[in-house]
């Protein structure tokens, strides 16, 4: 597959597109970015963990039903992907309170919830993601009924799993950020599952081993990304 012209550069990758229509590539980078890019760095080796482990994942959540954007990893750091028309909403989960959850609710860090949560953000930067509710979405024309409702069963669905999974590695899943696509007229997983977009917690030690360690300057981040690729055993 051909790598033609750059159609965006993100945070986190660059999309380029193929000689076919509904073909993109996806290629990750090591550069790091935290708090609406106020912050930015460099995690090196990130691009490649990322992008293998998004993989390696989106093959286990199409096993379990989960239709996502994934066609073929063609390298460490390039995929390629379904071109979707991305739906503006970052849907996030939580099983324990951390981050942002914690400091607005007044709780520390690391309560497990009687249930998981769910969450919207509005995906857009200039405005710095605002949290939202399925009634935003819906009068600003974000997704209709039935995109949300498909994108709430697939989300819990995700967690399911990756509870699971996580948990056999011994880690704990503390919350995640995941996105979707059109495509087709079906709504897709797309975007990344990873250290980047998961806080993922060691069960016995409670060690932060995601992006919490770039984001707070806690140190050991490149050590953090590649012990969770070590446990996944990706060959």
């Amino acid at each position: 597959m051909e790598k033609k012209e750059m159609l965006y550069e993100g945070k986190a990758k660059k999309v380029f597109k193929t000689e076919e229509p509904n073909v993109l590539i996806v290629s990750y980078k090591d550069d790091a970015t935290a708090f609406n890019g106020l912050k930015k760095g460099t995690i090196v080796g990130k691009g490649a963990i990322n992008n293998r482990m998004t993989n390696f994942i989106f093959q286990k959540l199409e096993e379990k039903g989960v239709p996502t954007h994934l066609v073929k990893e063609l390298s460490d750091r390039e995929t390629a992907v379904k071109k979707v028309e991305i739906v503006p909403l970052e849907v996030i989960i939580r099983n324990y309170s951390a981050g942002s959850f914690a400091k607005k609710m007044g709780m520390e860090e690391g309560i497990k919830f009687s249930c998981p949560t769910l969450e919207f953000s509005y995906k857009n930067d200039d405005l710095g993601d605002p949290f939202i509710n399925s009634y935003y979405a819906l009068a600003l024309n974000l997704a209709t009924q039935e995109e949300i409702d498909v994108i709430t069963k697939y989300a819990f669905t995700v967690n399911e799993v990756l509870n699971e999974y996580f948990g056999s590695l011994n880690i704990d899943l503390i919350d995640f950020k995941i996105e979707f696509g059109r495509y087709h007229g079906e709504v897709i997983l797309a975007d990344e599952i990873s250290p980047d977009t998961c806080r993922l917690w060691d069960k016995d030690t409670h060690e932060k081993l995601d992006k919490d360690r770039f984001r707070r300057d806690l140190g050991g981040v490149e050590d953090a990304y590649e012990e969770i690729f070590r446990r996944l055993g990706i060959h």
